[in-house]
């Protein structure tokens, strides 16, 4: 009878039953061997030299040593200029705050001396009016600016545009001073304070600055000068007086309705106000100025000895 060879294949399928990662070889490779060759030689290698790198020639040795001592050297040396440079440092900045504040307290001291003065002065105004006769020293100082006001009145605000734009050749602002349209000019604020002083405002002041019969707002360069002093804008106009009439009247006026077509053609930005108390300051150095009559023309030509026409 034939003799039977046994399957090898079923044999051995149920001797090694089949993995269940089976079908995942590669990733469980990857997983079992992280390193690849070149790494295991490459740590292997490392474990036998060690792993310093330290010159080992002499010439290497004496180099990195050269080094080391060079870079030494150059920390002690800022280390030792920092530290003695820095009581020098020290003594100059104090020197330096010393004289910022001494020169702070002396332009004090200036400036307390200037009030004083200012006193004085508007003092002997007033006795040289007295001498003189006149009686209403206060109401002439106060019409004449001399003295600081305080009472109810209206708050005018005036600025640029925000946005400006070049003025063309057509423009009827354009001038040769002012190219920009859209900036308060010199002429806007001389046509504001005398529509105020038409609207019957008793003191007025822009910016600070008291308003006199003497004074003048113009222009340098793109700068307004009041009284030869610049402002920037915004240009704050406070003027004393009844203030719900004062503003009814000044709005109803040409230069009210000329400070509101800027508004609407040029963005010249505006507001109005009425205010209860307003405090405006007394114009400084004001200039005495006086007049004598003079002589007729008949005596002129007497004491001449020339005829007349």
């Amino acid at each position: 009878m034939p003799q039977q060879h046994p399957d090898r294949s079923s044999a051995t399928r149920e001797a090694a039953p089949r993995r269940p990662d089976a079908s995942m070889s590669l990733l469980t490779n990857v997983m079992e061997h992280s390193l690849d060759d070149g790494y295991a030689e490459a740590a292997a290698r490392r474990g036998e030299t060690g792993t310093s790198r330290m010159p080992r020639s002499v010439r290497g040795k004496l180099s990195l040593a050269m080094g080391l001592v060079l870079a030494a050297v150059v920390v002690t040396l800022g280390a030792a200029q920092a530290q003695v440079s820095a009581p020098t440092l020290a003594k100059d900045r104090q020197q330096l705050i010393d004289r910022i504040e001494a020169e702070t307290s002396s332009a004090d001291r200036l400036q307390k001396s200037v009030r004083k003065l200012r006193d004085e002065v508007s003092a002997k105004q007033r006795q040289a009016l007295k001498d003189q006769g006149v009686t209403d020293v206060e109401r002439i100082s106060l019409l004449a600016g001399a003295t600081a006001v305080t009472g109810p009145g209206v708050k005018l605000v005036v600025n640029d545009a925000k946005e400006a734009s070049s003025g063309g050749g057509s423009n009827p602002r354009t001038s040769s001073d002012f190219s920009d349209t859209g900036r308060v000019r010199d002429r806007d604020m001389q046509r504001v304070v005398n529509g105020l002083w038409s609207s019957g405002a008793e003191a007025i002041s822009v910016n600070g600055q008291r308003l006199t019969a003497l004074s003048a707002i113009r222009a340098a360069g793109d700068a307004i000068l009041v009284d030869n002093k610049p402002l920037a804008p915004p240009y704050t106009v406070l003027a004393i007086g009844d203030g719900q009439r004062l503003s009814t009247a000044f709005q109803d006026s040409a230069d009210g309705q000329y400070l509101h077509v800027l508004e609407q053609n040029y963005g010249i930005r505006a507001s109005i106000s009425t205010e209860s108390e307003l405090k405006l300051p007394a114009a400084p150095s004001l200039i005495i100025r006086t007049a004598s009559p003079a002589p007729s023309a008949g005596k002129s030509a007497a004491e001449t000895g020339k005829g007349t026409n």
